[in-house]
């Protein structure tokens, strides 16, 4: 075995010195980014969570608005997560499995609700399915109305969070080896059995960190909702509309609405942890 030790060129002493010093300025500039950045993340949460103490123990939110809205808000995305899954799950395996024409087209279309504007998201559900829109016109004939109801807030948040899901499980399914499903097929099981005995199982963390990214998404919908259902209590009034609403006329009441979306989604990330490390 050769000595390569003879090639190692000398480092000079300067040099030596010049990577610590270097090194020390690394780490001071590193520590005041983290320092700003959690002053910046942390410091209004806390501030939020203890300005809506007071509030909290007077019982703020057992008001009928905050239940109200907290009970849309609960009832509107567990829902969309529903309906995520159901269209999401066949359309993440296809992209993640198969390659056709069209393909990088349909991710692109999938991908942009990621990066839309919230308001653009709500105009552009507004110009389709409202009552003079392209396909509301025609929703209309039959007496179907979408805009300021319960079922526009769930298409709304389907409209912004499906994505996630979407995301998520095409990753999840890609990370399933093909060959697991190649064996299976080999000893006579269907495509449908090999897709819930061997994919499905195999993604689980996948799909679950996503249906957990859609629901925090659609629990923290404000911009397409507000343009596309509207703003009314009992009916179209989420978490984020109420707390719109109450920073018009009480504070203490946004601030608990607010301590409450902020707690959930706390939550909702500690359990996407969890299951998908």
């Amino acid at each position: 075995m050769p000595d390569y030790s003879a090639w190692r060129l000398p480092i000079p002493q300067d040099r030596r010195s010049g990577l610590a010093i270097s090194s020390v300025t690394s780490r001071v500039i590193v520590i005041l980014a983290f320092s700003l950045i959690l002053l910046l993340l942390v410091l209004p949460l806390a501030i939020l969570l203890w300005r809506a103490m007071p509030g909290w123990t007077a019982g703020i939110w057992r008001l009928p608005t905050v239940i109200s809205a907290l009970r849309l808000s609960l009832f509107t995305s567990i829902l969309t997560v529903i309906i995520s899954i159901g269209l999401g799950t066949p359309i993440a395996y296809v992209l993640a499995r198969y390659r056709f024409r069209g393909a990088t087209i349909l991710d692109i279309l999938i991908d942009l609700p990621l990066v839309l504007p919230p308001a653009v998201a709500g105009v552009a559900l507004l110009v389709a399915f409202g009552r003079n829109g392209t396909v509301g016109q025609f929703l209309a004939e039959f007496g179907i109305e979408l805009p300021f109801t319960t079922a526009a807030v769930i298409i709304a948040q389907t409209f912004v969070s499906a994505p996630f899901y979407i995301r998520a499980a095409k990753s999840g399914f890609a990370g399933v080896d093909v060959r697991l499903e190649q064996i299976s097929a080999t000893l006579g099981e269907s495509a449908l059995g090999t897709f819930w005995r061997i994919t499905l199982p195999l993604a689980r963390s996948a799909l679950i960190g996503g249906a957990i990214m859609t629901w925090a998404r659609s629990l923290g919908e404000f911009g397409a909702t507000i343009l596309f259902a509207g703003n009314f209590v009992g009916r179209t009034q989420t978490m984020p509309l109420a707390i719109y609403s109450a920073l018009q006329s009480d504070l203490n009441v946004a601030l608990a609405l607010a301590a409450i979306l902020l707690v959930t989604s706390a939550v909702l990330l500690v359990l996407l942890r969890l299951v998908a490390p």
